[in-house]
């Protein structure tokens, strides 16, 4: 698919998200350290382990589902916590306050760890991760064939890559032989970093910094760059973008080419996104990944199996809540009923979406009404859409082939 075709497909899985999914829901890099060069450590294949086994006991309390994400920094982690504090709003409570679903945000890496966890972890039923990283291990069998061990729940949003330099860094090349930081080792940013500096042939010297001693040492002058890969927009970087930092960093570009077509989207950064960092009328290129909504797959009459059929429940039935603008921009991304090609839907997430009542709902008077309001509100939001018209009509004659049935 070329560059502008999986752009235009991208839109229109947003369009479909703001607008159907408004309807339908309303009812219910390891270099090996301190190598001087990523492109050695790329020939390493990565390192089997024995499959990893559940723990066998379960969560203290057995209507409480934990939830892994990345680091308290990352968007992943603030997307957690609004699934948490939403969730658990309006239920009804027992004798001593207790809920009847209570999700727990988990700290992990965002990367490899994430899957390592709910794997393993007796109270980690969910994760969210980048759905490459999780094909690498699939494909790799890195912690033994997990096919049947894991399903997902849903497609989330993309991931940013954000390489924020130093001023006399100009471009990729630059950083050739230089300082830079990929974050946690183990990390999405460390393993996807390392693999795009990899593909593109820019030898670095890594560095695995956390993101405030990182900005240290680019102030001095120690590292020239450093990557963090989340979605936009990140809280964090805007204490990066203080009066006493601001002039000495930007955002570098990372230009799509065909060395990174297949795993990664080409995207933008901007002064909405970053205007304390990014000029007003400016983007800056660079690259994305898709997320997904993983969880374990237990087994279907086990009491988890059960509570996470509940989350499924309350989460799709919800969805619209997150919407708003009280809640992280990249809600607005999810379409619940996009397909993850080569995995299985988790089984109570797939009986939600193909139920006859959420068709029935976008075709009544109600529902096209809801509909065209989300719609309405979806183009409001993105005013600059390409082809704009033509998803309009596309989206319109998708409407009427519902009607039609």
């Amino acid at each position: 698919m070329s560059i502008r075709g999986a752009a235009r497909v991208g839109l229109f899985i947003a369009l479909i998200a703001a607008a159907w999914f408004g309807v339908q829901v309303q009812r219910s890099l390891a270099q090996t350290r301190p190598s001087d060069s990523p492109s050695e450590s790329a020939k390493v294949p990565p390192q089997k382990e024995s499959a990893p086994r559940k723990e066998a006991g379960i969560s203290q309390n057995r209507y409480t589902t934990g939830l892994v994400t990345g680091a308290p920094q990352s968007t992943e982690f603030a997307i957690a916590q609004e699934i948490a504090t939403t969730l658990a709003t309006g239920q009804e409570t027992g004798p001593r306050g207790e809920m009847a679903l209570r999700v727990v945000p988990m700290v992990g890496n965002g990367g490899n760890r994430n899957i390592l966890d709910i794997l393993t972890l007796a109270g980690a039923d969910m994760a969210i991760a980048p759905v490459v990283l999780v094909d690498r291990l699939r494909e790799a069998k890195t912690f033994g064939d997990i096919s049947g061990k894991l399903a997902y729940i849903a497609p989330l949003f993309t991931e940013e890559f954000h390489l924020l330099a130093r001023p006399e860094i100009k471009t990729l090349t630059d950083l050739t032989g230089k300082t830079v930081n990929l974050g946690e080792e183990g990390g999405a940013s460390a393993i996807l970093g390392r693999e795009v500096f990899n593909r593109l042939d820019v030898k670095i010297k890594e560095v695995n910094l956390g993101p405030d001693a990182a900005l240290n040492r680019m102030r001095i002058g120690q590292v020239f760059a450093t990557l963090l890969v989340s979605g936009k927009p990140v809280n964090l970087l805007a204490r990066y973008a203080q009066p006493d930092s601001i002039h000495f960093l930007h955002f570098l570009p990372v230009p799509a080419s065909p060395a990174l077509e297949h795993d990664y989207l080409p995207t933008t950064l901007s002064h909405d996104d970053y205007p304390d960092i990014i000029a007003a009328g400016e983007k800056v290129d660079t690259i994305a990944v898709q997320t997904a909504l993983f969880a374990y797959n237990w087994p279907i009459r086990s009491e988890r199996f059960r509570l996470l059929e509940s989350f499924v429940q309350t989460f799709f039935s919800r969805f619209p809540e997150f919407l708003d603008d009280s809640h992280h921009p990249k809600w607005r991304e999810v379409n619940l009923a996009a397909r993850l090609p080569g995995w299985q839907r988790f089984g109570p997430a797939e009986r939600w979406l193909q139920r006859p009542s959420a068709g029935e709902a976008a075709t009544s008077p109600a529902g096209e009404a809801a509909i065209s309001g989300a719609m309405d509100e979806f183009l409001r939001r993105n005013p600059n859409l390409p082809r704009r018209e033509e998803l309009l009509k596309d989206f319109q004659w998708l409407l009427k082939s519902k009607q039609g049935r």
